[in-house]
């Protein structure tokens, strides 16, 4: 742990305003964008990025840094919360499920030929594709291609393990694939 992050700390165990903010300012933005991506709607992602911060400040008590990195314990606090916000609401997702075995037929080769060279077209079909995904895949998805985060960091968030995100992330590429294919038709 650095020393900002040691100060920081010390700072929201006292519940100093200063700390308050200086942690909005260092994870605020991370914290937003990771939640939008879940929640999707701006005005109940503002919501669920108020929630967690409150979530935050009340448990700092709680982190315990030989467990996992500041950064990473405030993302699976987000994750938690954008998750749960989601069912609790009862938002309508619209989900785009498998049938059979057919996403598990692609292979590694014809998923990366959909996706093909990042171009502005291909941007938009995977943006478009990505919310016909469930929540926790999509959110597997952006953590590791948005954030650049490792398999062990997503675990780590989710609560996981890398094998099974390694896993899900496999699973899930081939069904964004199927989805994208299926906007191009």
């Amino acid at each position: 742990m650095t020393e900002t992050e040691t100060n920081l700390i010390a700072g929201l165990l006292k519940k100093s305003p200063k700390a308050q903010q200086q942690m909005l300012d260092l994870y605020g933005r991370d914290v937003f964008a990771q939640v939008v991506r879940i929640v999707s709607v701006i005005e109940n992602a503002e919501e669920v990025y108020q929630d967690v911060f409150i979530k935050v400040f009340n448990n700092i008590n709680r982190y315990n840094a030989e467990r996992s990195s500041l950064k990473t314990w405030i993302s699976r606090i987000a994750y938690n919360e954008s998750i749960s916000f989601l069912r609790h609401k009862g938002m309508p997702v619209v989900y785009f499920e498998d049938q059979g075995d057919k996403a598990e037929a692609l292979s590694d080769t014809e998923v990366d030929e959909t996706f093909g060279h990042a171009n502005q077209e291909t941007v938009q079909l995977i943006r478009t594709a990505l919310k016909y995904l469930p929540p926790d895949e999509r959110a597997i998805i952006t953590m590791f291609y948005y954030d650049e985060l490792s398999l062990k960091e997503i675990a780590d968030i989710t609560e996981s393990i890398p094998s099974t995100i390694a896993s899900k992330l496999s699973r899930t590429r081939k069904k964004l694939c199927r989805i994208i294919k299926m906007l191009q038709s």
